[in-house]
């Protein structure tokens, strides 16, 4: 067990990246998606797979393109929350009257680290970094507990609890949910 004290955060860049590949690539982690869902363009959607999605998710870190943060537990990436500009996103029905919005698209927490409140701690976290890259809100799409799908985008009370406020529907089951960062 480990407690929020013991985590650090560190955002996916050039020197995190094999820490990225090594939680991603872990019993239970999501390679077959390398959380390009919401990223992928529609010339990339013409390579849909788990190999190219892998491909372009670092040609966007390499790039220098925000795409997320990592929680790390001594030096193992032990957790994972997608961060980023929401202008780097496709296709996620959001608010689209406000601007200067970074939105949170995903979490990934390596089994052994859920249920210790990691992912109120990443929200935290993420609402951080995307301050202090200029970010004046934070968009999330997350979904009621019993939901069948859409559950690595987050619960509604998990966000309400973090100061977000619903919007929106996105389809039938994400809630466009708002923060603003102060």
């Amino acid at each position: 067990m480990e407690n929020q004290e013991n985590i650090t955060i560190k955002p996916v860049d050039r020197d995190t990246w094999a820490d990225f590949e090594s939680l991603f690539e872990s019993k239970g982690g999501p390679s077959y998606c390398w959380c390009m869902v919401w990223r992928m363009t529609k010339d990339e959607l013409k390579q849909n797979n788990s190999t190219c999605r892998k491909e372009f998710i670092k040609q966007r870190v390499f790039s220098n393109i925000p795409i997320g943060i990592l929680g790390y537990s001594k030096n193992e990436a032990v957790a994972w929350c997608s961060i980023a500009p929401r202008e780097t996103h496709q296709r996620l029905g959001g608010e689209e009257t406000i601007e200067n919005v970074w939105s949170i698209t995903c979490f990934y927490i390596k089994k052994g680290y859920r249920k210790q409140g990691l992912t109120k701690f990443l929200i935290k976290n993420a609402k951080e970094y995307a301050k202090e890259n200029g970010a004046a809100y934070i968009e999330a799409y997350p979904v009621e507990e019993a939901s069948p799908s859409y559950r690595f985008m987050g619960f509604v009370k998990t966000f309400e609890k973090a100061g977000f406020a619903y919007i929106k529907m996105a389809g039938t089951r994400r809630h466009v949910m708002v923060c603003k960062l102060t």
